[in-house]
């Protein structure tokens, strides 16, 4: 079988996996497993997320070496992950031991068997979630050819992390919606107000405290749980 026939059947069967209702983790497992398989010359594969806090952190790895070889460049604060991610978009390292743009970590990579290496930024919309990260412990060099198979995959998971992060803002969304909705319903008991004065209520703290409605919501409903399980405790220890 052809490399770019078994290339196009990974990325088939990684589309039909993003278009279905799949935990992310296991999108992202096989899409890294799918690139070392696929991509000639690369052997190690991982995905790295940038958390709002400006932490990274691997999310998806073929192997402890990718845990440990991404670890490093988090610690040392360099490689060509880091600099894929955070200025250059694509990274190509051949001759991984020659290298001298990441001294440190290229050092350690070396070390533990990595001969070329590449780092491709993820993007959704314009705004950078990660990397994907991909390592040869063979071959000294990755060609063209490989680079623009490689950018597939990445558009893949960056695909696949953007589909995540919007059912995530839906839930959140929802999530949140239903909260104020119960923390109305509690000012309208507590107050014998109407819906829309107690919406307004809530407001009102919320704009007089500078916190955020979804808070003040979370912790009037969490007060009110604790009062009603403190109320009902006693009845629960009588015979």
């Amino acid at each position: 079988m052809s490399v770019y026939l078994t290339l196009a059947e990974a990325l088939a069967e990684t589309a039909e996996q993003i278009n279905t209702r799949r935990p992310l983790t296991e999108v992202l497992d096989n899409l890294v497993r799918m690139a070392s398989r696929s991509l000639p010359s690369v052997d190690h594969a991982g995905i790295t997320i940038a958390k709002a806090d400006g932490r990274l952190e691997t999310i998806a790895s073929t192997d402890e070496l990718v845990e440990r070889l991404d670890e490093l460049q988090y610690e040392l604060d360099e490689g060509p992950c880091l600099s894929a991610i955070r200025d250059e978009g694509l990274v190509v390292v051949s001759h991984a031991d020659h290298d001298q743009r990441w001294p440190h970590f290229m050092k350690e990579a070396a070390a533990l068997g990595v001969r070329s290496q590449m780092g491709l930024r993820l993007q959704v919309n314009d705004r950078t979630v990660g990397g994907l990260n991909l390592y040869a412990t063979q071959a000294e060099e990755i060609d063209t050819e490989v680079v623009q198979m490689a950018q597939l995959f990445a558009s893949h998971a960056a695909l696949a992390l953007g589909k995540a992060r919007v059912e995530e803002n839906l839930v959140q969304a929802m999530t949140t919606r239903q909260r104020i909705g119960v923390a109305v319903g509690i000012v309208m008991e507590r107050y014998e107000l109407d819906e829309q004065r107690a919406f307004q209520f809530l407001v009102r703290v919320s704009q007089c405290s500078n916190v955020k409605l979804r808070e003040v919501a979370d912790e009037l409903v969490e007060s009110t749980n604790q009062r009603v399980v403190m109320e009902l405790e006693p009845l629960a220890d009588q015979p």
